[in-house]
């Protein structure tokens, strides 16, 4: 295929490669978390884990963590949590009658906020305020965050009880709503030996990289992978999908008496990066209909709504978007 686009360079591929293998030795069982992971460093976004505990959703961002020139902070999230425990404020110094801006957590490069939906409205939407704007601001004067910038949030499906679940408006600021589940009986018995090693202390570490990934690098990629060449056709297709989310009748009747309310120009940005973040790991310097279609389901799931009636009768929002994929012809 010619293209007149320049190809995936070799160098910095080969150094996120590398960093996905590693990734991939040390999260057993989570693959699709860790591709998850990678495309949302690439495209500059954030995630939302959804999990069962135990899942290793906090061990996934740690060991990224370990792996990227940058800081990681852990927040867990409490009902009795304040705005400015997240954020940082402003702290009176006595000597000199000033006011001095202290950091909160949230200043660092890799932030976990760990069971998101246990904390209330308010830090909810400082959180959110500050990944959507990259800055934050404390009395008049505005403090901007680090250029590498990733918050990955985690919430536990199953308990309820004492949570405050985040509002459809607030979820658009998430990249991705990753859904992962409990790995299988090769993954958990690898699980299992792994654990016995650590805590034997004879576990193997990571596979050794020459360095670690630079912020430099990570950047480099982002602007390669923007540059990826996409025919009018996909670009085409990838709006069409979009549009059907708002106007279900023009394609599936079935799909109108579904969906409630359809997915934002957000949304549609959101799976034109990660195509092309998922185009770039597989060494293409093109964008295909199917990595729109892998990574529609993650993109959509947190933007669409469901109907009363779709609710009723036991319909999901993945299966109204497998239903959805199936009803718009692909070029």
């Amino acid at each position: 295929m010619s293209l007149s686009v320049p190809p995936v360079s070799p160098p910095l591929w080969q150094a996120i490669h590398q960093l996905q293998e590693n990734l991939s030795q040390t999260i057993i069982g989570q693959q699709g978390l860790v591709q998850r992971l990678i495309i949302a460093l690439l495209s500059d976004g954030h995630l939302l884990v959804e999990g069962a505990p135990g899942l290793a959703k906090t061990r996934a961002v740690k060991a990224l963590a370990q792996s990227i020139e940058g800081d990681f902070h852990r927040i867990q999230f409490t009902p009795d949590l304040l705005p400015a425990d997240v954020t940082g404020t402003d702290i009176y110094h006595l000597q000199d009658g000033s006011f001095q801006f202290q950091p909160g957590p949230i200043f660092h490069n890799l932030v976990l906020a760990d069971e998101i939906n246990r904390a209330p409205a308010k830090v909810q939407s400082a959180l959110l305020e500050a990944m959507a704007e990259r800055q934050v601001s404390i009395g008049t004067r505005s403090h901007l965050l680090p250029s590498l910038f990733m918050v990955m949030a985690t919430q536990n499906p199953i308990e309820q009880e004492g949570t405050y679940a985040l509002p459809e408006a607030q979820l658009d600021r998430f990249l991705m709503h990753v859904k992962i589940d409990y790995p299988d009986f090769e993954s958990e018995r690898k699980i299992l030996h792994l654990h016995r090693q650590e805590a034997s202390h004879s576990a193997p570490q990571m596979a050794a990289m020459p360095h670690k990934i630079t912020q430099a690098q990570i950047f480099a990629a982002r602007q390669e992978i923007l540059q990826l060449h996409m025919t009018p056709a996909v670009e085409d297709y990838l709006i069409q999908l979009t549009l059907a989310t708002r106007h279900p009748a023009d394609y599936d009747p079935a799909l109108q008496q579904a969906i409630e309310y359809g997915v934002s120009p957000r949304g549609t940005l959101a799976l034109d990066r990660c195509a092309r973040a998922k185009a770039w790991l597989a060494q293409r310097n093109y964008v295909t209909p199917e990595d729109i279609q892998h990574m529609l389901p993650d993109i959509f799931r947190h933007r669409i709504g469901l109907t009363f009636s779709a609710q009723a009768k036991g319909m999901t929002r993945d299966s109204v978007l497998e239903e959805l994929l199936s009803r718009v012809p692909a070029p």
